[in-house]
């Protein structure tokens, strides 16, 4: 397929989203003879105003008005048209430190796969942050299949926490295994340590203090193996974990990110008190973890503190039972 050569103008964005794996990108131009002889269906919305016996057009974000008809008939086959505007075209700051980052707020809800970005006419853009929640088409999933049910890109979301001084809770439930410290959930040394540490007989250290981070999960689900990452962390691990999950109202979960991640005393314990080592994938299943039926939030609370990379929660999605919210 040929494109015509084309001529632009400065100076905005548009951003736009679809559900389809294309990505095709389109922007308003000016025809090269940029004069009236352009067709009416090409000419719409322009506006007269001459100089050297050029007409130039009034910036408009619409899509594909240089295209000849059959590379409008082709679009159409691929349905690259079916495009949602998100952010409209929008001027841009310029790339100082004091204004180079622009902010868009957004009102959509709707599940998304792909985005596209339209820069007029040309130029750099440094950066491209898409903030949301990921959210997982749960129809494909099968009642008895294993799934992270806390993984960021399956819904997992960090409700609240204690303490995230050198890396925030919510990398623990990031993508694959941390590259490095800074990609997990790391709280500062606490200072109420015992002068004279004591261990339990498991080899727990018995410490007043600890950190704590709470989660949804993308769907509640029936908890059944449990992975905890300490990769990386091989002088500041955790001594140990344990696991508390239940099932919550809407008007409840608010109470999860109080002051002490309180939840009304609905708290079971998924996994008790667990030693941890440094620089090791800790897996846990079977007897280890607690059956506590349906839940929704969970709350991972490291003793005294230190850096978890990675927490997995595996298990099959149900729906919450209505009576014991």
């Amino acid at each position: 397929m040929t494109w015509p050569v084309l001529r632009q103008e400065a100076g905005f964005c548009l951003l736009q989203m679809t559900g389809l794996p294309w990505l095709i990108i389109f922007s308003r131009v000016i025809h090269p003879n940029g004069k009236k002889e352009c067709s009416r269906s090409t000419a719409s919305g322009w506006m007269d105003g001459s100089h050297e016996g050029t007409t130039f057009p009034v910036r408009q974000p619409t899509m594909g008005t240089a295209a000849s008809s059959q590379q409008l008939a082709a679009m159409e086959e691929m349905k690259t048209e079916k495009w949602t505007e998100l952010v409209p075209m929008t001027p841009l700051r310029p790339g100082y430190p004091d204004t180079c980052k622009n902010y868009f707020p957004i009102t959509s809800t709707q599940r998304w796969t792909h985005v596209r970005l339209n820069m007029y006419p040309d130029g750099g853009i440094a950066r491209l942050r898409v903030y949301g929640i990921g959210s997982k088409d749960w129809s494909t999933v099968k009642n008895s299949e294993l799934v992270d049910l806390v993984a960021m890109e399956n819904g997992g979301v960090c409700l609240g926490f204690s303490n995230a001084h050198y890396g925030h809770p919510r990398n623990a439930i990031g993508l694959g295994r941390a590259e490095n410290m800074g990609d997990g959930w790391e709280t500062a040394r606490r200072l109420d340590r015992p002068p004279i540490l004591k261990a339990d007989k498991s080899g727990v250290l018995m410490v007043p203090g600890c950190e704590w981070a709470v989660y949804r999960l993308g769907h509640p689900g029936v908890i059944l193996k449990i992975e905890i990452d300490t990769n990386h962390f091989k002088g500041n691990y955790p001594d140990s974990c344990r696991i508390e999950a239940c099932a919550l109202s809407p008007e409840e979960e608010k109470a999860v990110v109080g002051k002490d991640g309180a939840a009304t005393g609905k708290w079971k314990t998924l996994l008790g008190p667990t030693k941890l080592s440094a620089h090791h994938r800790l897996f846990l299943s079977g007897g280890q973890v607690q059956p506590v039926g349906v839940v929704s939030p969970v709350r991972l609370t490291m003793t005294p503190d230190g850096g978890i990379s990675r927490m997995r929660l595996w298990g099959f999605p149900r729906a919450p039972n209505p009576a014991k919210l």
